[in-house]
């Protein structure tokens, strides 16, 4: 159970340094794989907001991990669910929706929510 936390955990962190770059540099592909749909007129400053959020995520949960600060990652991951929950809300409140753009977001929260109680649980107060 430990090794595949610990997996997971780091390519939950690995996957929201690649989402981030990717709202970084391509910002309205990225904004179509978030399950939105927004007009812009060539202003990408949400999708620059959401990168950088997610680069900053994603890279603290690699560090936490490789320092081997896992009580800290568990209450980084914990409180980092507020994210996808209000991302799952935002996409599901949009009027064109799709059903299948709400699973990442749903199984970003049940992902985090797991690993966040798994390593509060089982990692001693220093």
């Amino acid at each position: 159970m430990k090794k595949l936390s610990y997996c997971l955990a780091m390519l939950t962190g690995l996957l929201l340094i690649y989402i981030g770059a990717l709202f970084l540099l391509v910002p309205e592909t990225a904004e179509t794989g978030y399950g939105i749909h927004t007009v812009t007129g060539g202003d990408h400053a949400f999708h620059y907001i959401k990168g950088i959020r997610d680069l900053f995520s994603g890279v603290a949960i690699v560090l936490l991990l490789l320092t081997k600060e896992f009580r800290a990652a568990g209450f980084f991951l914990l409180a980092g669910s507020i994210v996808p929950i209000a991302d799952f809300s935002i996409v599901m409140n949009q009027p064109h929706y799709e059903t299948a753009s709400l699973y990442q977001h749903a199984i970003a929260v049940i992902l985090l929510l797991i690993l966040g109680f798994y390593y509060i649980r089982t990692t001693a107060k220093s």
